[in-house]
């Protein structure tokens, strides 16, 4: 997810170069291949706001450097809640601090943060112009050195006018958005906003492996990009992102459906393995 920028940098959307195959869908099963064994994880079982101990939120409607449209509320159910055994993260139509829209980023920022490892999430998407939801990391030295000196990993992006498309990215002080530089790599999902996928890394001190249903498709190397910190910042603990923004310079590019509101993404679980 792009992201307020801590320097003056304004966004640039880009959209990514490269196009995966289709993949072959898998039901959204975790495995512990590799060694990897849970450490941590949200079921999303219990009724009500997000758990306080895993998640706090992120907070305002300055467009977080992207010119979005949405207000990011705290502790509101009608934006961020537990139902039916799923995480909800809702944008919706209403004035609201002087924006048109809400909705919820959810941080576990401060609370756990994790370096290397097996970060997944199950989720379904919200569809229809003007939608970007996004299941992302930031590194956890961002207060102090700034974006995009501290890194993102993009878990999962899916732009609305784009639907189907969902794109895995990251972006370092070397490569990143700013400079149309960022890497990454597109792949075609079926049925992101009917069906639940399985959206995951795969994150070692030199790669870091991108997985839709257990599929990889995208493997960015530390060998490829440098070993400098302003290249490969993964040396370091990162913290976890759910978000649903509304517009802004990539999500709005074909402009925003006013009549499909309220959208929402469905979150299953969110499991992290070390």
């Amino acid at each position: 997810m792009k992201i307020l920028l801590i320097t003056n940098l304004l966004a640039v959307s880009a959209l990514l170069a490269f196009k995966s195959p289709d993949l072959p869908i898998i039901p959204g099963t975790s495995t512990t291949a590799g060694g990897y064994k849970l450490v941590w994880s949200d079921e999303f079982t219990e009724p009500g706001l997000p758990d306080s101990t895993k998640w706090g939120y992120e907070v305002g409607g300055n467009g977080w450097g992207n010119n979005e449209l949405q207000y990011y509320t705290a502790r509101r159910s009608e934006n961020a809640r537990i139902e039916n055994g799923k995480l909800i993260i809702e944008a919706r139509k209403e004035a609201w601090e002087g924006k048109n829209y809400t909705s919820a980023r959810l941080v576990t920022k401060g609370k756990v943060e994790w370096k290397h490892g097996r970060i997944e999430a199950l989720a379904k998407l919200p569809t229809g112009r003007g939608t970007w939801p996004a299941i992302w990391m930031l590194g956890s030295d961002i207060s102090k050195v700034g974006w995009p000196r501290c890194g993102e990993i993009d878990i999962m992006e899916h732009v609305g006018f784009d639907e189907g498309v969902v794109h895995g990215t990251i972006h370092t002080e070397a490569y990143n958005h700013g400079k149309k530089t960022q890497k990454g790599q597109e792949v075609i999902v079926k049925n992101v906003g009917t069906d639940f996928h399985l959206y995951a890394i795969e994150w070692t001190a030199d790669k870091i492996d991108f997985f839709v249903d257990n599929q990889k498709y995208y493997t960015v190397e530390k060998a490829t990009l440098g070993s400098e910190i302003a290249q490969w910042p993964f040396e370091q603990p990162f913290f976890l992102i759910l978000n649903m923004a509304v517009g802004g310079n990539w999500g709005g590019q074909k402009g925003v459906d006013e009549n499909i509101w309220p959208q929402r993404m469905e979150v299953d679980y969110v499991r992290v393995y070390q």
